[in-house]
């Protein structure tokens, strides 16, 4: 089975990993330091908090940004629900809106009619690497009095109108994931230019310790003495990962150039089949592709997928509307909400694409998916 996705490891990976585990450190010490200096350089923003996966990462900018019972978050139901549920968690009220039909993408026009007194965060998805509208949404949150996040989950290595993902948000938080662009196995990043948002994240990262005598309620306590002010958890990405997340960030733009070879080939080969769309990337946008997602007749999508795994083809779908999972229905959630997204999501096969696979790989996918569409 080829899969759809699949992390690139080399010699050079191997050696971080093994020079990190030789070292003195496996959990905090100065490979952290490096990957997030390395993060914060490639994305050109002030500050990089590393942690534990994209999920953690999410929680990290809810955290910061003070979310809580009584906050809305407006955001995109075409997402892995951790988009919703790390603000759920903290009594928010999520408000969905609808998307770009071409991109996948939130769409501007949908969430400023979504945004209300109590709006807290706009986040947007980069949508299989495709950076959202950031300046539109960035503007609306800021109209608002909202903080704007792009869950970048899908897109380090992308840039829009010249500039990298990661510059263009308040906040933007980042999958390391194995299918990711990069991989830390499990890991994420959270990275802004605030300084305070900054500090709030690192602190909900490490149980919400004090360690600062200056900040402290009882600094005479003892030269061991450290306060919990406010509760966080431990998402601390370890000195090991961040070696490897290092050592792959070396290699990202050859990772994105080879995911663009890849596009452009499915796309010459594709695009004249009939009732299927491929993926769209506006003006403006480079993206650094995570997903190719196809799009098919949604009445045929199901017997097309199975066409696929019989012929050892190893797509997916990405994704199931966020609202659809019965924790989001039990809240009061109904199907229908965001018709552009669901008729997305009925339509949408992810093909394999990682930097591993071969141009016969390509051909491969391409030949079964000409088989699929033309007899399922």
């Amino acid at each position: 089975m080829l899969p759809y996705g699949r992390q690139s490891i080399n010699d050079d990976d191997v050696a971080a990993v093994t020079r990190a585990l030789g070292s003195d450190w496996l959990t905090t010490g100065p490979e952290v330091d490096r990957f997030e200096e390395s993060i914060a350089e490639r994305t050109n923003a002030a500050h990089a908090v590393s942690a534990t996966s994209g999920t953690a990462a999410l929680h990290l900018a809810y955290a910061a940004a003070g979310v809580g019972p009584g906050d809305e978050v407006v955001t995109t139901p075409l997402t892995f629900v951790a988009t919703a549920a790390t603000a759920a968690v903290f009594g928010a009220k999520i408000v969905f809106a609808d998307v770009d039909p071409k991109t996948g993408n939130l769409d501007p026009a949908a969430a400023e009619a979504a945004v209300t007194p109590n709006t807290k965060v706009i986040a947007g998805v980069d949508y299989a690497g495709v950076p959202v509208e950031a300046d539109a949404l960035r503007a609306l949150a800021e109209k608002n009095d909202a903080l704007f996040l792009e869950d970048a989950a899908h897109s380090i290595g992308s840039r829009r109108n010249g500039k990298p993902v990661g510059s263009l948000a308040h906040m933007t938080s980042f999958s390391f994931f194995p299918t990711k662009n990069l991989t830390t196995a499990e890991g994420g990043a959270l990275v802004t230019d605030n300084e305070e948002l900054a500090t709030r994240a690192r602190r909900f990262k490490n149980h919400g310790l004090v360690r600062d005598k200056e900040l402290q309620r009882y600094p005479d306590e003892g030269p061991w003495h450290q306060e919990v002010h406010s509760f966080g958890i431990n998402y601390r990405l370890p000195d090991v990962l961040c070696a490897l997340g290092s050592s792959q960030l070396q290699r990202l733009e050859s990772f994105v150039a080879r995911r663009a070879e890849i596009k452009r080939i499915y796309d010459e080969a594709l695009a004249n089949l009939d009732g299927v769309d491929i993926p769209f990337a506006p003006e403006g946008a480079e993206p650094a592709w995570h997903l190719y997602p196809l799009r098919v007749p949604a009445e045929r999508r199901r017997a097309i997928f199975e066409s696929l795994r019989e012929q050892g083809i190893g797509v997916q779908v990405n994704y199931i509307p966020a609202y659809w999972h019965p924790v989001f229905e039990d809240l009061g959630y109904k199907r229908g909400m965001c018709p552009v997204a669901e008729d997305f999501y009925r339509r949408e096969i992810s093909l394999p694409m990682f930097p591993g696979l071969t141009d016969a790989d390509v051909e491969r996918v391409i030949e079964a998916v000409r088989k699929a569409v033309a007899t399922a």
